[in-house]
């Protein structure tokens, strides 16, 4: 069963991976790359003072980087938990796949923590702005399937290593959020 599962995981790779095309790849990289998200952490640093205060926002910032740092953690500890090669490292698949990136990265690729990153920090400020700026919420999960893809995109990650990246991510993100919450009541912040 596993390594029916497994076999499939790695069809479904290759099938996602060479769906891709160099005038694409541009787009794919930049998406991928953490530090193209600056724009929207800081749209997201303005919604949040602005419905919250700079007191809670402060509190805010705190919580999610405390909720990037255990879903990150996480993914490291799996990673070399489960030890799962990435796919630019899988003998089997490597030499029929795209790798769009000039170097592979760490050998272990189970689970995201990109997929699980992004969808936990969707999930936070969705969970957050719910009743305030509904479409946020919509978008930052777009954006976070994106971003999760793109690694499948770029040839870093399976999709298992996706699709559990961004169940841990809605786990940590709901999670995080309810403790936000939970700590401004109760602490009066």
């Amino acid at each position: 069963m596993l390594e029916e599962l497994v076999h499939l995981d790695k069809e479904v790779f290759l099938f996602l991976n060479k769906l891709g095309s160099s005038e694409w790849d541009g787009f794919w990289m930049f998406l991928t790359n953490k530090w193209s998200a600056i724009p929207l952490y800081f749209l997201l640093l303005i919604l949040s003072y602005k419905q919250f205060g700079a007191k809670k926002m402060i509190f805010l910032v705190i919580s999610v980087v405390l909720m990037i740092t255990v879903t990150d953690q996480l993914s490291n500890f799996f990673k070399y938990g489960v030890q799962r090669l990435r796919p630019c490292y899988d003998p089997e698949i490597s030499h029929l796949m795209r790798l769009v990136k000039d170097h592979c990265g760490g050998k272990f690729g189970y689970f995201s923590a990109h997929a699980a990153n992004s969808t936990g920090l969707a999930l936070f400020f969705t969970f957050l702005f719910s009743s305030t700026y509904k479409y946020v919420g919509i978008f930052l999960i777009i954006w976070a399937a994106f971003v999760s893809y793109s690694r499948i995109y770029i040839g870093v990650h399976f999709p298992l290593d996706i699709i559990t990246g961004m169940a841990v991510g809605v786990l940590f993100g709901w999670l995080f959020a309810k403790l936000y919450i939970f700590a401004i009541h109760k602490y009066r912040i």
